[in-house]
């Protein structure tokens, strides 16, 4: 069963990956487990990873943060991956403010804040994801056309994009990976969960141990090593 994975970058670093010692994943090698897992002739046929550049100026460790993204995508374009990106807006808006939890957020009483925005990024998954799914046999053979897509995330902004993929090709099958630790995930959305054949909730912290590039990735130019802070 011939697989293609559409990973939102941006949905697995925060919900699976920020604070812990497992950022340098494995992705191919993670994804191939799980659906292989999930059905023993799924193969990985093609992996999508959607991301933004970071921002030195609001990232934690300003531009070494930029630099080990820089240096994780050059790994992951070394196994394969097709990397897609899109892009940050940041703006000035009005916000409630917050006082504590009891107290609820009122239009009366805002403040000034700096707002940033991930833009682009679902509309290209979306896209990404009809196109494959729309893409002629590239042979005349069962093995030659995709069979499967998988999406890696748990935005639910993406549910009208698997609902059209569901209802014009009946023949793919659907499957969501929901981009939460293990113990800490949540009710899976209804959304997508009803728009898949088959959902992943969790990946648990011995699986993404287990799934870790090498410290030096060799690269076609420089090799990509594993950021010292990682």
């Amino acid at each position: 069963m011939q697989t293609a994975f559409f990973i939102d970058g941006y949905n697995v670093f925060y919900g699976l990956l920020a604070g812990t010692p497992y950022k340098w994943l494995d992705l191919p090698s993670l994804l191939s487990a799980i659906i292989h897992e999930q059905n023993p002739h799924s193969q990985v046929a093609e992996i999508h990873y959607f991301t933004s550049p970071v921002q030195p100026a609001l990232a934690t460790r300003g531009q070494q943060s930029k630099q080990a993204q820089d240096t994780y995508i050059r790994a992951l374009k070394a196994y394969g991956v097709e990397v897609h990106w899109g892009r940050h807006r940041l703006d000035h808006r009005k916000a409630p403010r917050f006082v504590s939890r009891e107290v609820p957020a009122s239009r009366q009483d805002q403040v000034d804040i700096w707002n940033l925005e991930e833009k682009e990024t679902d509309v290209r998954i979306a896209i990404a994801m009809y196109r494959i799914a729309a893409k002629p046999c590239r042979e005349d053979t069962p093995e030659g056309r995709t069979q499967q897509i998988v999406l890696v995330s748990g935005d639910t902004d993406l549910a009208p994009a698997l609902e059209a993929i569901r209802e014009d090709f009946p023949h793919l099958r659907i499957g969501i990976i929901v981009p939460h630790r293990k113990g800490g995930e949540r009710t899976p959305p209804g959304s997508l969960r009803n728009n898949a054949n088959w959902m992943r909730r969790y990946i648990s912290n011995e699986e993404l141990e287990a799934h870790q590039f090498p410290a030096r990735v060799p690269t076609h130019k420089k090799p990509a090593d594993k950021p010292d802070y990682w």
